[in-house]
């Protein structure tokens, strides 16, 4: 892997319960991500991928720990050089697919033509060309998360954070949008971080694959993805392909029963 594009050195986070304990999500959790490459965070729901993608975001503090974009630290500086796309689809109800890609610029303070003309751009990017002025409640779920990646794109950010985007579709929808985003990404030469409990999904879209510890977040296997690219969907019928998901699927069950089997001895 070539110089550290975002470093995530020995962070934690806990978070204080109803009896007043604190429960540790992510605990001493050091990450590096090479510029350029697509990483997937994998692992079991509220394992903590999602908050350490808000604390990379700068959305959520750290508790210890810090995070570092090109050797410059950014812990708890929210959005500087990042940008996100999340599973809920976020967008502002009362503006327009163009509003809502347009909105990032906006705060930017980037000129009306020259962020009406990105935002175009960006919608017509993920295939949303003849749909600037359409509210959100006139977009199918898909559409409407096209628009939340074209808003991230278009404040072309150096890495790019996406929590579990495509979670909340059907999986037609879903497998559709990969493809997109593998074409866009391919075109946009951008750092990802991209969370999911996918593991298909992981490999597919991947060059590498952490792989968590139910909560809290601790890896538990780095795995290189051996296809190159450009990617298509015949793939996921290769028996490499096919290999590595069942292998993946055992570390999953592995670190599941081991939490399983920590619980009974306490019970």
């Amino acid at each position: 892997m070539g110089p550290a594009k975002l470093e995530v050195r020995d962070v934690s986070k806990s978070f204080r319960q109803p009896d007043g304990q604190r429960m540790p999500v992510v605990e001493a959790f050091s990450l590096a991500v090479a510029n350029l490459e697509f990483l997937a965070l994998l692992g079991p729901s509220g394992c903590g991928k999602s908050t350490l993608l808000r604390m990379i975001d700068g959305l959520m503090s750290c508790d210890t720990g810090s995070i570092h974009l090109d050797g410059e630290d950014i812990t708890g500086l929210p959005g500087k050089g990042r940008g996100m796309v999340f599973q809920t689809f976020d967008l502002f109800p009362w503006r327009t697919a163009l509003g809502n890609v347009e909105f990032g610029l906006e705060v930017k303070g980037v000129p009306n033509p020259v962020r009406r003309e990105r935002a175009r751009r960006y919608l017509r990017l993920v295939g949303l060309e003849g749909f600037d002025d359409s509210y959100p409640h006139q977009l199918s779920g898909g559409m409407q998360q096209r628009v939340g990646i074209a808003r991230a794109f278009a404040i072309q950010p150096e890495v790019l954070l996406m929590d579990e985007p495509f979670g909340a579709l059907d999986v037609q929808t879903r497998d559709i949008l990969q493809d997109e985003l593998l074409q866009i990404w391919e075109q946009e030469q951008k750092t990802v971080l991209f969370v999911t409990h996918g593991i298909e999904e992981a490999i597919y879209l991947a060059d590498r694959i952490i792989v968590f510890s139910p909560r809290p977040a601790r890896i538990v296997r780095e795995i290189r993805v051996p296809f190159g690219r450009p990617r298509r969907e015949e793939i996921k019928t290769d028996p490499a392909f096919l290999e590595l998901r069942r292998e993946i699927w055992a570390v999953l069950k592995q670190g599941a029963g081991a939490v399983k089997k920590l619980g009974e001895g306490h019970a």
